[in-house]
């Protein structure tokens, strides 16, 4: 995995560099909001921030609410003074739209939530775009520098990327206080644990590890490798992509950059399996267990889930002790038991979450837009005239 670290990456260079190759390549930006997250105190400092990026062709802002909402969404992006098109994808008109593709034979009805607003951004804005950068609305320290650093790696003809994935430290400087709990405590140990149960040898599994956050939300994508790739509709979306993208791509055509420290909302810890945290890495395993299946016909029996989740616990044991030496060392605030309580909440959603897929192995995921247009083939343009 290529790696672009943050040592002398200066936003006034590459702007430059992002205004030659407009000429050629058209850029945005697409943000999925929800009604919520208009709330965030910092979302004018985003709108401030995009207006930095002049060498962006257009703006997409993919919301989910109500009519109010969408009102109160369209005056606060209305401050951006780069073309936007504010999508309310939940509307009566773009609903109808979606009737419509059923009964031409193609029935998304059923799927909600942020995997089909991105859906539906991925396509009207790939009327324009020859590449987007795509990430939340909740970024609470958000700097002109993340679209550009997401960006630039997959227009400048050099370098011949096709996507880009964002990482940071999950860190609250202040508070001194270290986060990205799934990653740390379940992301990485359960794919060292499915690499000695299956094999190192796995290109899926040595592409997940690869990447120093996997979760993060930011990526960047040419519009030309979007359109072939499926959709995951719940909170998998992010490891689904990388999944997806794995399906589709040579694993060298990606690559990871640094976006630094910046904090966002934070998930919360809850008993449900259907609700925060433990939600998100439900949704992870699951996604994981469907890829390997797909890819290398891989058999998961329950007897497997239960060895897997034995193997966690110590693998993630190992992980505590190491974090807790780093958070030693660098006098961060670190709450062993909690770390503890986490690991036993994970352990549960193993099993618990293996045995939901063997139950219902079939992906909740959008289609690639290949398809959707070969089923309605103005299904972007009327989509277009119907959310904006």
């Amino acid at each position: 995995m290529t790696t672009i670290h943050d040592i002398f990456i200066e936003f006034d260079h590459l702007s430059t560099r992002m205004h030659e190759l407009s000429r050629t390549y058209s850029t945005g930006v697409i943000i999925p909001m929800l009604e919520r997250d208009l709330k965030n105190p910092e979302i004018s400092k985003i709108v401030d921030e995009l207006n930095e990026c002049t060498y962006l062709k257009k703006i997409y802002i993919a919301f989910a609410g109500s009519e109010r909402g969408y009102d109160l969404c369209t005056r606060i992006f209305g401050g951006l003074q780069i073309p936007q098109d504010i999508i309310w994808c939940n509307s009566a008109a773009v609903d109808e739209v979606f009737e419509d593709l059923a009964s031409a034979g193609l029935d998304l009805t059923r799927y909600t939530g942020k995997g089909r607003d991105v859906w539906i951004a991925i396509g009207i804005a790939s009327l324009e775009l020859d590449a987007f950068a795509l990430h939340d609305g909740d970024i609470r320290s958000y700097s002109r520098m993340i679209p550009t650093k997401l960006l630039y790696p997959i227009i400048e003809p050099e370098l011949g990327f096709l996507f880009t994935k964002g990482y940071y430290a999950r860190i609250d400087a202040a508070d001194k206080v270290m986060y990205g709990r799934i990653y740390r405590l379940f992301i990485t140990p359960i794919l060292e644990v499915l690499c000695e149960k299956f094999g190192y040898d796995l290109e899926y599994l040595r592409f997940l590890q690869s990447f120093r956050y996997i979760l993060s939300g930011e990526v960047g994508i040419t519009t030309e490798l979007a359109l072939n790739l499926r959709v995951a509709c719940g909170w998998g979306l992010e490891l689904g992509t990388l999944s997806e993208f794995i399906r589709n791509a040579h694993p060298k055509r990606a690559c990871q950059v640094d976006l630094g420290i910046y904090e966002h909302k934070h998930r919360v810890m809850t008993q449900s399996t259907n609700k925060g945290i433990l939600r998100v890495a439900r949704e992870c395993f699951i996604t994981i267990l469907r890829t390997l299946t797909e890819m290398y016909a891989l058999t998961i029996s329950e007897d497997a889930l239960i060895s897997i989740a034995v193997a966690y616990r110590r693998m993630a044991a190992d992980k505590i002790r190491q974090y807790r030496a780093m958070a030693v060392c660098n006098n961060l605030d670190y709450d062993l038991n909690l770390e503890g309580y986490m690991m036993e909440q994970f352990a549960n959603v193993i099993v618990e979450s293996g045995l939901s897929y063997l139950k219902d192995p079939v992906a909740r995921q959008m289609p690639n837009w290949l398809r959707a247009l070969s089923a309605m083939p103005d299904l972007r343009e009327r989509l277009q005239r119907a959310g904006i």
